[in-house]
C-alpha cells in the first residue's frame, strides 16, 4: 500500500553486553547472531521507508554506555553498516536504563507511532546488584514509562530461558523468541525456531 506520509519511528536497542560473547552453538557467539540481525532488521526497516534508528547498549554500574550504530536521520549505508561490522561485546545489562534511553529518543520523534525494538540476549545484570528483583522490577517499570510515554515496546530474545522473563517484563504479547528462523535455519534440539 502507498502512503504519502510515513508515520512510524522505529528504536532498535541491541545487547551488547558481555554476555554476547557467549557461544549459541558450535559456530556462532551470540553477538554474531545480534550482528546478523541488526543487518536484516535495517534492511527490513530501510526498505519500508519509515524513519529508524539503532543504538547498541551496555552499563557498567549506573553508567550506561551507548553506542550510536544508525540515527534517525543517517541513510542505512556503508557508514552504518561498519559500525554495526564492528560491534563487540562489554559490561552489563542495565535494560531499564537503555529502555528509558530510548523512550526519550522516540519522545523527540514527531511519527504518531513510536515503535522501541529490544534486541538481547538475557535479563537485566550490573555489577552493582542490578539483578534479580531490582533489574526485573526495575526494567518492568522502564516498559511501563515507555507505554505512558505513546511508545510501543517490544522484545526480541535470543536466549532460550527467555520465557522465565520476558512475559514479567513485557507481557504476554509484548516478546518474541527466535533463534533458528533469524538465522534462516532450524534448531539441532527439536525445539521451535
Amino acid at each position: 500500500r502507498v502512503r504519502d506520509r510515513h508515520d512510524l519511528a522505529s528504536l532498535l536497542l541491541a545487547d551488547l553486553s558481555l554476555s554476547t560473547d557467549a557461544h549459541v552453538d558450535d559456530d556462532q557467539r551470540v553477538i554474531d547472531v545480534v550482528r546478523d540481525s541488526l543487518y536484516v532488521f535495517g534492511e527490513a526497516l530501510a526498505g519500508s521507508g519509515d524513519a529508524f534508528s539503532m543504538v547498541g547498549f551496555s552499563s557498567l554500574r549506573r553508567s550506561l554506555r551507548l553506542h550510536e550504530l544508525k540515527g534517525f536521520d543517517e541513510r542505512w549505508a556503508a557508514p552504518a553498516l561498519a559500525r554495526i561490522g564492528a560491534v563487540k561485546p562489554g559490561y552489563y545489562t542495565r535494560m531499564g536504563a537503555a529502555l528509558r534511553a530510548g523512550t526519550r529518543r522516540l519522545a523527540l520523534r514527531p511519527e504518531r507511532q513510536r515503535l522501541l525494538l529490544l534486541l538481547t540476549d538475557g535479563k537485566p545484570h550490573d555489577l552493582d546488584g542490578y539483578e534479580g528483583r531490582w533489574g526485573l522490577e526495575d526494567t518492568r517499570q522502564a516498559v511501563v514509562e515507555a507505554r505512558r510515554a505513546g511508545v510501543l515496546p517490544f522484545a526480541l530474545s535470543i536466549d532460550a530461558q527467555a520465557g522465565d522473563v520476558m512475559p514479567r517484563l513485557f507481557g504476554p504479547g509484548g516478546w518474541a523468541w527466535r533463534y533458528g528462523s533469524w538465522l534462516g535455519r532450524p534448531r539441532a534440539d527439536g525445539r521451535p525456531g
